[in-house]
């Protein structure tokens, strides 16, 4: 079947006027994280020989792994313009007291529903905390850091928890040639992107984040709904903490730092906005994997962790100048 050539120049000439029409700002919003993330790849392939060997992609995977299920679970209180600063804190609380109770009783069963108890423990109290007494949800997160690892601390000694039994079979294991720990970040991906576009939940999430004064006067409880937040943010913490204690086979209270600013590094990267109302999951996923692969990247080149710092820190805050120039774009677009 031959394809008309007068039908291919005007289907191409209809797609440069909608770019046109779209302007930055609306290109930067449809394809500007998935443009980022394949220009990253193609720079990890030219800077390295080993980037795209089977066991690094494999380790980037299980890196991601982490970093990506906070990812998903912070996509909704940023969404609604908050912020959970105590992730990497409770990853080491909710790791470790699994990694505990998995030595106590060796069975894989309890210590998986003990770490996300303990996360959905604190998602809750950080929810009604913060909605109770009207807290700016950086302030209680940021108490939460300090209180889940000093008392992780106090309940280990600052010990390791060793003699974990089969526990490693959730971050190292493999079903064929794909990691456990993939697969359930493939699951969490697809409940969460379930949750926020097909769901009175995540319909609400999106309206409370946009204006919380307008969806009060539709009728949506906004604290109630910033709690459910919180609490299925709290799940995916304590499943993160498994994995990562799992996958180093040992569960350590001192684990997990930084793990916070990754996660909202990719949340940002992926589009959704600091100041809430938009965002996605597929979104997060890719400024998750875009994370993921520049870490790899500068390990591979032995950057030293300082710089890699600077390298972040200015990832997050380009990401950051680029979402509000798009949405004065978008602004002046429409006032015009």
């Amino acid at each position: 079947m031959s394809t008309n050539p007068v039908q291919t120049a005007d289907s191409k000439k209809s797609f440069l006027s909608d770019l046109k029409s779209m302007g930055f700002a609306g290109i930067y919003r449809k394809y500007g994280t998935a443009l980022i993330f394949i220009g990253i790849l193609i720079l990890a392939t030219l800077s390295s020989d080993v980037f795209l060997s089977q066991s690094n992609l494999t380790n980037v995977l299980r890196q991601v792994v982490v970093v990506g299920l906070l990812g998903c679970g912070v996509t909704f209180i940023i969404i609604l313009g908050h912020i959970d600063v105590s992730l990497g804190s409770v990853v080491a609380l909710t790791g470790t007291i699994a990694a505990s109770v998995m030595q106590i009783t060796q069975n894989l069963l309890l210590a998986v529903l003990a770490g996300i108890l303990v996360g959905i423990v604190v998602g809750a109290i950080n929810g009604f905390v913060i909605t109770a007494f009207n807290i700016p949800a950086f302030i209680m997160t940021l108490a939460t850091t300090t209180v889940a690892r000093g008392a992780i601390l106090i309940y280990t000694g600052g010990m390791p928890v060793s003699n974990l039994g089969n526990f490693k079979i959730i971050g190292q294991g493999d079903i064929g040639p794909i990691p456990i720990s993939v697969i359930i970040l493939v699951v969490v991906i697809a409940i969460s992107w379930v949750l926020l576009n097909r769901t009175k939940f995540g319909r609400y999430v999106y309206a409370v984040g946009g204006n919380v004064k307008a969806a009060v006067a539709s009728g949506i409880n906004a604290s109630n709904i910033v709690r459910k937040a919180f609490i299925y943010n709290g799940i995916l913490t304590g499943i993160a903490g498994i994995v990562l204690m799992s996958r180093i086979n040992s569960g350590q209270p001192a684990a997990g730092v930084g793990y916070e600013f990754d996660a909202i590094t990719g949340v940002v990267v992926g589009g959704t906005s600091l100041m809430g109302g938009t965002g996605t999951i597929i979104g997060t996923i890719i400024g998750c994997l875009i994370v993921g692969v520049i870490n790899n990247i500068l390990n591979l080149l032995s950057v030293s962790s300082y710089w890699q710092q600077v390298v972040k820190g200015l990832i997050i805050l380009i990401a950051v100048i680029l979402d509000v120039m798009t949405k004065t774009a978008r602004v002046s677009k429409k006032k015009a």
